[in-house]
């Protein structure tokens, strides 16, 4: 994605890492916000999203999996709602147009979008983009990047 810049950058070695990870990234988004994950399959992108949904309250960790045949999962915190999004098996705008996205982009709302990159006009001025990449068998890189 053009023009980003990565403003943090992190190495966790194992899924416990990652997820704690995650719970400290929680204190850093603000909602309404739109979080593109991205990473190749088992790059961790669920496994960041385990910790993020732990740090709003919004769910445990063992309760949060992977939206890739629902596409769309929902986690209610005290103050946010999270909504796991997978476009993995999403391919053109019109299917994209069917989840209507937009409309879950609420003043409450973070959208946590895995395979968003798909789809540039996900990407917007205050869009984050989290990028995952395995490091050996169990580590992980955590690219954070903004405009």
């Amino acid at each position: 994605m053009p023009n980003r810049t990565v403003t943090h950058e992190t190495i966790t070695h194992s899924a416990d890492e990652t997820i704690a990870y995650g719970r400290g990234l929680a204190a850093k988004l603000s909602p309404p916000l739109i979080v593109l994950l991205r990473g190749d399959l088992g790059a961790g992108k669920t496994t960041l999203v385990k910790g993020i949904a732990e740090g709003f309250s919004a769910a445990r960790a063992d309760d949060v999996t992977s939206p890739t045949f629902t596409l769309i999962h929902e986690y209610r915190g005290p103050q946010v709602t999270l909504f796991h999004i997978d476009l993995y098996r999403i391919d053109t705008e019109r299917e994209l147009e069917t989840l209507g996205l937009d409309d879950l982009l609420a003043p409450g709302s973070i959208l946590l979008i895995e395979w968003g990159e798909k789809f540039p006009r996900l990407l917007r001025d205050t869009t984050v983009e989290i990028v995952l990449e395995q490091t050996g068998k169990s580590g992980r890189s955590i690219q954070l990047r903004s405009r």
